[in-house]
């Protein structure tokens, strides 16, 4: 009888237990808002669910920054940019001055590089900096810059965007090794994207700034992979915003709307995320930051420390989004 009773009584207690449980569940979860982790929670909560099976036969879709995701490619467009200054302003970058001061400049163009969205910009970046236009003013107003020098300096969208792919098509023909190796893959998001592309795990695309030749250049020559040609959707003359390429992916790729989070995008500039995420339209669309690239630790903690659906991630979570 006492084994009984004590069987009974250890059953009502746990019972209890779970009762009470889950009666303060609210006031718990309420409790964790006030938590300066709840954020980096719910975030990661977020992204652990972006990894639920997909119905069978259902691809993701699955959009990529180029520069700054899948490749590093600031040693190339500051040396590229740093040409094409000659040709824009001969007298200016061909001095003994600009010369000698390129090896400091390209280092600049590393810190500053963040700002830049589209490759033309790198040929009026590199002026500021020869000017002495501080890199902290760069880095907080340089859409504001870009605005006044291009009027100051009498400048033309077109024509610079003309001239930058002059100087780089330039270089690969009179030394293609030479221009491929001013590029870097990042490895794990290479092989990543290679694994994507050879099994047709997804409906995998190149959304880039970059122009569509060197994107995919650099792709075979450095990683042969080999994506087809619609599948690298470059802006650089039409100056779309990639808000616009991916609701034409998605009405592509109707079928995708129907799983959960099944379609991603993947950047490594916060203002793109950010545009994208205000447009309902792509509500639909899991917005990925990754913590390498042309991105600064200060972003990178106001992101992960705010209220939006951007998901900040490395690159285990890179292959695991992707891949699982």
């Amino acid at each position: 009888e006492n084994i009984v009773f004590k069987s009974i009584s250890t059953n009502i207690l746990k019972m209890s237990f779970i009762l009470w449980k889950n009666s303060n569940l609210d006031t718990q979860v309420t409790n964790a808002r006030c938590n300066k982790g709840y954020v980096a929670l719910r975030k990661l909560s977020l992204a652990s669910s972006s990894r639920k099976v997909l119905a069978k036969g259902t691809k993701k879709l699955i959009a990529l920054d180029f520069d700054g995701v899948i490749c590093d490619s600031v040693n190339e467009s500051s040396m590229s940019a740093f040409k094409a200054a000659c040709v824009q302003w001969p007298v200016l970058f061909r001095s003994e001055h600009a010369q000698s001061s390129q090896k400091h400049l390209i280092d600049l163009m590393r810190i500053s590089r963040p700002v830049v969205e589209t490759g033309f910009e790198n040929v009026v970046l590199i002026r500021c900096l020869l000017e002495g236009v501080p890199v902290e003013k760069i880095l907080t107003n340089w859409s504001t810059i870009l605005a006044e020098k291009m009027v100051l300096w009498n400048l033309n969208r077109n024509e610079l965007i003309k001239i930058f792919a002059e100087v780089r098509d330039d270089w690969i023909q009179k030394d293609l090794k030479g221009w491929i190796h001013a590029n870097r893959l990042y490895p794990s998001p290479a092989a990543v994207l290679k694994k994507l592309v050879s099994q047709r795990l997804a409906h995998s695309y190149i959304v880039t700034t970059k122009q569509a030749r060197y994107t995919d250049l650099i792709l075979r020559e450095m990683a042969g992979i080999e994506l087809d040609p619609d599948h690298i959707i470059s802006q650089t003359v039409s100056g779309r915003p990639k808000s616009e390429v991916l609701e034409e992916l998605g009405a592509k790729h109707p079928e995708t709307a129907q799983q959960p989070r099944s379609r991603i995008f993947v950047e490594d500039k916060l203002s793109t995320l950010e545009k994208t995420e205000k447009m309902t339209s792509l509500k639909d669309w899991e917005l990925i930051l990754v913590d390498w690239g042309y991105n600064t630790d200060a972003e990178r903690k106001r992101t992960v420390a705010s209220e939006n659906r951007i998901n900040v991630i490395g690159t285990t979570d890179f292959e695991k989004v992707l891949l699982e």
